[in-house]
């Protein structure tokens, strides 16, 4: 009887992402190719396309090592640490955000179900002045505009950012 090795599957992006955020927490990964054996061997099939995306996504930046010569990625601890690039905001809107309506000083963003958590988090990582934190339920995202910024102002921002006038 032969023994074969299993090959790698493709996991949902959630699962993959946890798996990143795990493995980056439980080894040294200094670079994105590293990342992607790594996958492999914990039976997760990805591209180095893919592993950017991710790590782009989870708010990963390059540290300098505990030897002081090695850079490696990590993830911040603190969620007001984790900066979401802006290319990754304008993906996130353009690709999940449905409707945006103001309100007074709020935002309603509309996503299709089960999206609503991955826009909000984007948001809340943009580091934006103008907004001083978003709610989200399944579908639907408050935005709260910051002190002096009006939900008309902030849903015209974030329509141009979303390159639409929804």
């Amino acid at each position: 009887m032969t023994m074969t090795a299993v090959e790698p599957a493709r996991l949902p992006k959630s699962q993959r992402q946890h798996l990143v955020g795990k493995l980056l927490s439980s080894h040294q990964v200094t670079s994105q190719e590293h990342l992607v054996s790594l996958l492999a061997a914990n039976g997760c099939a990805a591209t180095q396309a893919t592993v950017s995306r991710d790590l782009d996504d989870l708010g990963a930046i390059k540290v300098r090592a505990a030897d002081g010569v090695d850079s490696i990625y990590a993830i911040p601890e603190l969620p007001k640490d984790q900066r979401a690039p802006e290319d990754h905001l304008r993906r996130v809107l353009v690709e999940w955000v449905v409707e945006i309506v103001p309100s007074g000083n709020l935002v309603v963003l509309r996503t299709p179900p089960g999206h609503a958590n991955v826009v909000g988090a984007a948001l809340d990582r943009s580091g934006w002045s103008e907004v001083v934190g978003t709610v989200a339920g399944d579908d639907t995202i408050i935005v709260v505009a910051a002190e002096g910024t009006t939900g008309r102002q902030l849903a015209s921002k974030l329509q141009s950012m979303a390159g639409n006038a929804r």
